[in-house]
């Protein structure tokens, strides 16, 4: 087996991508889940760009590390300064980190336009540079910037700053696109090149201006680079960088013969990829391949029917060797094998006449605005209507919300709540940050000291869509509601053209759905207790 090194740079390259932006408390704690992962190197930050960056090279030291190699990434020393003189150089080497990753330029184009200097000064700096690092830390890694740009215009020039680098010292030559703009071909080309003339290994480091990330990665790998360098779901600046969890997935179970990461740990892959996107505040990608929520999710009834058949009819792996999980969606394009799927799913009783009720029901209300791909809770309640096997945990008798200002100019929402909650009518008021946090407390006045389970009840996410632009202000809206307590997470949906009563069907789901769910389970329990 080939061992592949993975580095991550989430913590540097993939916090320049727009929009991210990690605390001290963040990096710590995604450096955690990176070692746990079996992640060969944690590029920290550049120690003299900010102070979080060398507060991070400080708190490091406690974490109780067990594979990772943590990385201070810096650039060559400045032009007309010695490199024991330079004040980067002496704050790379300061931090004490197993390896530091020293950045230079390959492409002459750079060294003259952007640095202004001569192309041997430039030399003189990568070798310094290396030759510095390499004398106070015990692993170099040297990534040269824009190399294949540099290697199309003058490939002697770009492997003659390699050589210097691999003269001087450096363990590693990784090579990077910066600038993302490079085919699988000219990648392939450029690396075979590398290997076979320049002795120490290559690494790859490629960003997505085209796409082509993981293709460009693999291509090198394939020629013989041996460590790979990228981010947690392909974070970074511009398009990003080459995601870690797909060349990692590929690596592992698409191409034979490649070692990665530690030995069981790829089951952990997904969880890491929706820690990373949770820590860095971002919505998921539902489509990112191998982690992704809809990875290996299946909406149309032949593909449906397919894998209730044999899952390898329309899945390309087992999800469950990434730590994901297959998915039945319920849609207008459904057919009677998504409803069945989704109904053995929450262990329902179905038959074939209840199927296409449920199916017919589903495509009228998915033409009104409906959709319960988020929404399974609510799915699930319209099943149980249409089976006539509902409980009927409490009746709406009406509701009232009110928006008024104060002397101050701040505004009050107040709810008002009017329901039946077995023989008793109760009828309560809240106030709240809004008409959803309002309605939601005189629900629970109302109902909790009834369904005393409710407290564990909290909303989770709250979204609004307009369905019918073009009506303007009357168009119609979908409200999807999130909620969780201790055991799971659950969707429901409502749609009105008020967006109020949208927000009120959805949130009745959710109560109904959290009574309803815990009644099956005490059931559940008390059958096995039987048994």
């Amino acid at each position: 087996m080939t061992r592949i090194a993975i580095y991550d740079t989430t913590l540097r390259d993939g916090s320049q991508g727009e929009g991210v932006n990690f605390s001290l408390q963040d990096k710590l704690l995604i450096t955690t889940q990176l070692d746990l992962l079996g992640v060969d190197y944690i590029e920290g930050g550049y120690p003299l760009s900010n102070p979080k960056d060398a507060a991070y090279f400080r708190a490091v030291r406690d974490l109780d590390l067990k594979h990772a190699r943590v990385t201070a990434f810096g650039m060559t020393r400045r032009k007309d300064v010695a490199a024991e003189d330079d004040i980067g150089m002496k704050a790379l080497v300061g931090v004490a980190m197993p390896a530091v990753t020293i950045v230079g330029k390959s492409w002459d184009f750079q060294v003259l336009e952007v640095l202004g200097v001569s192309l041997a000064e430039n030399l003189s700096m990568i070798t310094d540079s290396v030759a510095f690092c390499a004398a106070h830390t015990p692993e170099v890694v040297y990534d040269a910037e824009h190399f294949f740009d540099g290697y199309k215009k003058n490939p002697e020039y770009a492997l003659r700053t390699l050589q210097a680098a691999a003269d001087a010292g450096a363990a590693w030559l990784v090579l990077c696109d910066t600038n993302g703009g490079s085919l699988p071909d000219e990648v392939s080309k450029a690396v075979a090149d590398v290997v076979a003339n320049i002795k120490v290994p290559v690494g790859i480091h490629t960003h997505n201006d085209c796409e082509l990330a993981v293709a460009n990665t693999l291509a090198a790998v394939a020629q013989g680079a041996r460590q790979v360098q990228g981010t947690i779901n392909g974070i970074g600046e511009r398009c990003g960088n080459v995601d870690l969890c797909s060349v990692v997935a590929n690596l592992s179970l698409k191409l034979k013969g490649y070692e990665v990461l530690l030995p069981g740990s790829l089951v952990h892959l997904t969880e890491v990829s929706r820690y990373v996107h949770e820590t860095a505040n971002m919505n998921f990608r539902p489509g990112q391949p191998f982690v992704g929520t809809s990875a290996f999710a299946h909406k149309g009834g032949m593909h449906v029917h397919g894998i209730r058949k044999n899952a390898a009819s329309y899945e390309h792996i087992d999800p469950a060797l990434v730590g994901n999980e297959r998915r039945v969606l319920v849609s207008e394009l459904s057919g009677k094998s998504n409803i069945a799927e989704k109904l053995a799913e929450y262990g329902l009783e179905q038959d074939s006449a209840l199927l296409t009720k449920v199916l017919d029901r589903v495509q009228d209300l998915e033409n009104e605005g409906y959709q319960f791909e988020a929404a399974e809770a609510s799915f699930v309640l319209l099943v149980e209507r249409l089976a006539g096997r509902e409980t009927s945990w409490f009746s709406s008798l009406g509701y009232h919300v009110s928006v008024s200002g104060r002397p101050d100019g701040a505004a009050v929402t107040e709810a008002t709540v009017k329901l039946k909650a077995g023989d008793a009518i109760e009828h309560t008021v809240s106030e709240g940050d809004g008409p959803v946090n309002a309605l939601d407390g005189a629900l629970r006045k109302a109902l909790e000291h009834h369904y005393p389970r409710l407290m564990e009840m909290r909303l989770f996410d709250y979204k609004v869509r307009v369905i019918n632009g073009r009506e303007g202000t009357a168009a119609r809206v979908r409200v999807v509601i999130e909620s969780q307590d201790d055991d799971s997470v659950w969707g429901t949906v409502g749609v009105s053209e008020n967006v109020i009563e949208a927000s009120w069907l959805a949130l009745i789901d959710a109560f109904d759905h959290k009574l309803t769910k815990d009644a099956r389970s005490s059931r559940s329990r008390v059958a096995l207790a039987q048994t």
